[in-house]
C-alpha cells in the first residue's frame, strides 16, 4: 500500500489533535509557519469536533479495516472501540443489501468516486439500523485508495415511517382495486343486465308492432350498453381476473389501438400466472404508461415487452417519441402512481427518458 500523502489528516481523525499541537511546539520553532499551521490545525479540530458531535464517523483504510470510529459510531453500533477496531464493516453486516448493491458501493469508491446511499446495519444487540451514508476515498498520488472516510446519519425513524406510509399505500391501492372490481361488476352484472333485458322486451314489442320510435330507443339502449360496458372494463377488465395479466394486455392493447391510431408491438414470454396483486400491478403501470405515450410521446408506435426471468417478470414499455428532461417530467401523479405500485408488490420501477430520444420504462417484479 502507498503512504497517504498528507500524514497529518491521518493522524487529525486518528488521535487526539491537541497532542499533535503540543508536539508541534517541541519540533518546530516558533515561526510564522507554526503560527499558520497551528491556526489550520485548529481549525481541523473544530471542524471534526462538530463532525463527531453531529455523525457517526469510521475511517478504513483501503481494504476496508476499521482505523478509527468516534463515539456516535460506538454508540448505535453498541460496540466498544476496542471491538471495533482492526475489524471490518462485515461486523455490523445486516445481510439486508444484495451482492450487486455492496459490489456498487465497492465498486464506485475504489474508482475515486464518492458513494451515497441509505444502508441497514445490525448492532451488537441484534436490532437494526438505518444509516445515510457517505462515503470519501482518499487517493495517493498514483490514483489508488489509501483510506475511506465515512460520514453516517442515522435515518432508523425515517424508514420506519416511510415503511408506514408504503403499506398504507398499499392499502389504499388494494381497497381502490376492490372497489373497481365492485362497481364494474355492479355496472356489467346489474345496470348492464337490466339495459340487456330492456332490449329483449323492445325486440319483443317491434315484432309484434314495427314501430320507428322505438327503433331510435332501441339504438339509444344499445349504445348505452356498449358505454356501460367500456366503463366497467375500464374500472376493471374481468379478464385479469379470470384469465390473468397477459391476455388483459393483449385486450387492453387492442383497444388502445383501436382507440388512438396508435400500433403497439407486444412481445411476451410470460406463460403463467402469478399473485393476482401482482398481475395489477404489471396491468396498472402498462394501462398508465400507454396513456402517457398517446398524450405525450407524439409517435405512430410503440413497444411493450414482458418478460419471464423465472425469479423476476421484466417489463419493458419504450416508445421512440419527444421524450422528456428530468426538470419537465411534470408535476402529475402518474409516475408517482406507477411507482407505488411497483414499491407495492416489492417490485422496482426506473424511467429513462431524454428530448427527442423516446421514453423507455422498466418494470422489474420478483415472483
Amino acid at each position: 500500500m502507498n503512504e497517504p500523502s498528507n500524514p497529518l489528516l491521518q493522524h487529525a481523525f486518528g488521535e487526539s489533535t491537541d497532542k499533535l499541537l503540543n508536539d508541534l511546539e517541541i519540533y518546530i520553532p516558533e515561526s510564522p509557519f507554526l503560527h499558520a499551521l497551528r491556526n489550520s490545525l485548529h481549525q481541523l479540530s473544530n471542524l471534526k469536533f462538530a463532525l463527531d458531535t453531529s455523525s457517526i464517523v469510521a475511517l478504513t483504510d483501503h481494504r476496508g479495516i476499521i482505523q478509527y470510529v468516534n463515539d456516535k459510531f460506538c454508540e448505535i453500533s453498541q460496540y466498544s472501540r476496542e471491538e471495533l477496531i482492526g475489524q471490518d464493516h462485515r461486523l455490523i453486516n445486516s445481510g439486508y443489501h444484495t451482492p450487486a448493491f455492496m459490489k456498487n458501493l465497492w465498486t464506485t469508491i475504489r474508482s475515486g468516486e464518492v458513494w451515497q446511499g441509505e444502508i441497514r446495519n445490525r448492532a451488537k444487540d441484534n436490532s437494526y439500523y438505518w444509516v445515510n451514508t457517505t462515503i470519501v476515498p482518499f487517493m495517493d498520488e498514483e490514483g489508488k485508495p489509501y483510506q475511506y472516510l465515512a460520514i453516517r446519519n442515522e435515518v432508523t425513524k425515517l424508514k420506519r415511517v416511510e415503511a408506514e406510509l408504503q403499506s398504507m399505500m398499499t392499502q389504499v391501492m388494494q381497497i381502490q382495486e376492490e372497489e373497481r372490481k365492485r362497481f364494474s361488476r355492479e355496472l356489467h352484472d346489474g345496470i348492464g343486465q337490466s339495459l340487456f333485458s330492456l332490449i329483449i322486451q323492445l325486440d319483443s314489442q317491434l315484432a309484434e308492432q314495427p314501430s320507428a320510435t322505438l327503433e331510435n330507443l332501441r339504438s339509444q339502449v344499445t349504445d348505452i350498453i356498449k358505454d356501460v360496458r367500456g366503463l366497467a372494463w375500464e374500472l376493471r377488465p374481468s379478464v385479469l381476473d379470470d384469465l390473468g395479466v397477459v391476455p388483459a394486455i393483449r385486450t387492453y392493447i387492442e383497444n388502445f389501438c383501436s382507440h388512438y391510431g396508435i400500433e403497439v408491438h407486444f412481445q411476451c414470454n410470460l406463460r403463467k400466472r402469478v399473485d393476482i396483486r401482482k398481475e395489477i400491478a404489471i396491468y396498472r403501470i402498462v394501462q398508465e404508461a400507454l396513456t402517457n405515450v398517446a398524450k405525450y410521446a407524439d409517435v405512430a408506435e410503440a413497444y411493450v415487452d414482458v418478460e419471464d426471468q423465472n425469479e423476476m417478470i421484466q417489463v419493458t414499455i419504450r416508445d421512440k417519441g419527444i421524450g422528456f428532461s428530468g426538470k419537465s417530467q411534470g408535476e402529475g401523479v402518474g409516475l408517482f402512481s406507477m411507482e407505488e405500485r411497483a414499491r407495492g408488490v416489492g417490485g422496482f420501477m426506473s424511467i429513462t427518458s431524454a428530448p427527442d430520444e423516446g421514453t423507455s420504462i422498466q418494470l422489474t417484479i420478483p415472483v
